[in-house]
């Protein structure tokens, strides 16, 4: 357990320096440079990355059960794992209608991945797993959406422009067919293979 916590604590700390210490962060940027700080970043959270995985993998070899989660619990969850997909593929698509009107797709796909696999999870590790990302992706989106406003009012008193993002129907239909595309391919394959688990199991 102690090599999970360890990755979390890397991991995610690597990626919570606009949540918690932008200030820092961007005094930092203007020191190092642009490439050793995000250098620098990439490392720790591969180390992190590295670390969680090996705790988690060593966590489910002697599991600490907390609750057995019922079976309908997995049918919530592959529904919202459908949703987390979607939006994970909108995160890289322009103009689409979930990356215009939420703004960060990527991290409300986070959010929605930690909190389906707490509901289908009841071991001490999946809650500390799942959790510790549930609990980052609610920080980091509330801190995204204000930098976002705090930009936006910027952008309307330098220009008087209010800045209307445009919507495709075209972008968003092939975010939600490459999500659902995506979201098959872990359901029904990858997730067994890699995690030897099957979801839909």
């Amino acid at each position: 357990m102690t090599w999970l916590i360890l990755g979390l604590i890397l991991f995610l700390g690597a990626h919570s320096t606009r949540i918690f210490a932008d200030d820092w962060r961007t005094r930092t940027l203007a020191a190092w440079g642009e490439k050793p700080f995000k250098g620098v970043s990439a490392l720790v959270s591969l180390v992190g990355f590295y670390a969680l995985i090996v705790g988690y993998g060593e966590a489910r070899l002697e599991p600490i059960v907390l609750w057995s989660p019922p079976i309908a619990t997995r049918h919530i969850s592959a529904l919202l794992m459908l949703f987390a997909s979607i939006l994970l593929v909108a995160a890289h698509i322009p103009s689409n209608f979930f990356k215009v009107r939420l703004g960060h797709p990527m991290v409300l796909s986070v959010k929605v991945w930690a909190l389906a696999h707490l509901l289908s999870n009841g071991n001490v590790a999946d809650v500390i797993l799942f959790g510790a990302f549930l609990l980052w992706s609610v920080f980091s989106f509330k801190a995204s959406r204000a930098r976002d406003r705090a930009m936006a009012e910027a952008h309307l008193l330098a220009t008087g422009d209010a800045q209307a993002p445009v919507t495709k129907l075209s972008a968003t239909l092939i975010a939600v067919a490459a999500g659902i595309a995506v979201w098959a391919v872990i359901a029904f394959y990858l997730h067994a293979k890699v995690v030897g688990v099957s979801p839909m199991g």
